[in-house]
């Protein structure tokens, strides 16, 4: 029966220590996650810091102030889905160190159940006499074996009773790694749900603020707008002009479309760091309830001084400025890039270009509340493409 429980105990620790291995990964995880995530806001922060230093609402400054109260709402989620796992890790942490105790307690049983046999048989006779005893040489050679076996059990024990002891040692260190995990991450919590509700607040006197700023908001979307026309036109015939004079690809050329090609949804992104500002297609504006707009492309907004980059190998093949900034057009094949809104640019016509060069660097506009935004497009010979498909999430 006490063989029965000792396995019964063994089986439970070898379970216990799986499903321990199955949920470090997942909190290892959930704190890998959470790392990224307070990067991200980190440089969602910088951002929102690089805005005019007033409290006059923007809608530059409540694209930012959404992408914050998003990756807030993010981290407490993934802190919340931290804290569950450290407390069901600390209770499989606790029902295993219960294990061990009750293993080291029938160790310690059996032990002393051995020592008491044992001396019990050297009161009835000593070792060497059990042993001269004999009543030829191949019985003493058993009884010296006998002998040895019994001191390596004895031995084997003592080395199992120390190492269950020193596992129950580690389950105690590993216990206290997760609460002290656990208090830090509940106190993460605490203070982003305080600024979570102090965003929100800002979020909302923001909204409010804008929607009294309607008439100038609508003037300067349409503004916003003809520029944005403006460009895509300029592209589209510069790209199609383009198009006319290299009518057939050289083998090289289509090569380079084919390794395009296959790198759809793992191009490096244009800019080092940033987000999508604004989305390719049809979009409501953040605040003009009854005004959308279509954009040929994506607005990607980064820091100041950052540089754009090329997403893939290919050839300048258009280099033009518009609205007092420049736009550089890359040719990859029959696919082609398009980096606008450049202050400067590090690049001429007709150079080769490998992956992430930079190309120039982003404009910080003054007038848009210091925003460094890059507006971005792919092409497919005449074609426009939604380049969020092709960049890598």
């Amino acid at each position: 029966m006490k063989q029965l429980t000792t396995i019964i105990l063994l089986l439970s620790l070898i379970c216990s220590s799986s499903l321990y291995a199955q949920k470090s990964q997942n909190i290892n995880e959930l704190q890998s996650q959470r790392e990224k995530t307070l990067q991200e806001l980190e440089k969602t922060q910088q951002m929102l810091k690089e805005t005019k230093k007033n409290e006059t609402a923007t809608v530059n400054k409540l694209n930012l102030l959404n992408k914050d109260i998003k990756e807030r709402k993010q981290l407490i989620n993934t802190l919340d889905r931290e804290i569950l796992s450290l407390d069901s890790e600390m209770r499989s942490l606790s029902d295993k160190k219960d294990s061990l105790q009750q293993h080291l307690l029938s160790l310690q049983d059996d032990y002393a159940e051995m020592v008491r046999k044992s001396h019990y048989a050297q009161k009835q006779v000593s070792p060497l006499l059990f042993i001269l005893s004999a009543k030829d040489f191949q019985q003493m050679l058993r009884r010296i074996r006998y002998i040895q076996d019994v001191q390596s059990s004895r031995k084997r024990l003592a080395e199992r009773i120390q190492n269950t002891q020193q596992e129950i040692d580690v389950q105690n260190e590993l216990l206290q790694e997760n609460k002290q995990s656990k208090e830090s991450a509940v106190k993460m919590q605490r203070k982003q749900q305080q600024d979570l509700a102090r965003d929100e607040k800002k979020q909302k006197a923001m909204l409010n603020s804008l929607k009294k700023q309607e008439k100038q908001l609508l003037a300067e979307q349409k503004k916003q707008q003809k520029k944005a026309n403006e460009l895509n036109k300029k592209i589209e015939e510069l790209i199609a002009s383009d198009i006319e004079r290299n009518k057939q690809l050289t083998k090289e050329q289509a090569l380079l479309a084919g390794g395009f090609e296959k790198n759809k949804g793992r191009l490096p992104w244009p800019v080092e760091k940033g987000f999508i500002s604004g989305h390719f297609g049809v979009q409501q504006h953040p605040t003009l309830e009854k005004v959308t707009v279509n954009n040929k492309g994506v607005y990607i907004q980064t820091i100041t001084g950052a540089d754009a980059r090329a997403v893939f190998e290919g050839e300048v093949s258009s280099i033009f400025v518009m609205g007092g900034t420049t736009a550089v057009i890359v040719q990859h094949g029959n696919y082609r890039t398009v980096y606008s809104g450049l202050s400067a640019v590090s690049v001429k016509k007709g150079d080769k270009l490998k992956a992430k060069q930079a190309i120039g660097k982003i404009y910080s506009d003054p007038d848009q509340d210091n925003s460094t935004t890059l507006f971005f497009q792919v092409w497919k010979d005449k074609d426009i493409l939604n380049p969020e498909l092709w960049l890598a999430r």
